[in-house]
């Protein structure tokens, strides 16, 4: 395998080049599969929903609302 040539135009410090060959599979992705997702809600939003019930309650509504899309089916 080459090695990819650094550019002189390339000044990237040495901490931000990551050498792939190290790289391991995520051990926690397993434990995470099924956890909820965290989302931030701007302030102006947090002052409307007071929980996460509400919150999932309006997405609910507005996902049966929002028209089905149909996918293409991907043949091999």
């Amino acid at each position: 395998m080459k090695k990819t040539p650094i550019h002189k135009s390339t000044k990237m410090a040495a901490e931000y080049r990551f050498d792939y060959k190290k790289a391991k599979p995520n051990r926690f992705a397993e434990k995470m599969k099924d956890s909820p997702v965290i989302v931030v809600l701007d302030s102006d939003v947090a002052k409307v929903f007071k929980s996460g019930e509400e919150v999932n309650k309006a997405l609910r509504a507005l996902i049966s609302a929002m028209p089905v899309k149909k996918t293409k089916a991907i043949t091999k």
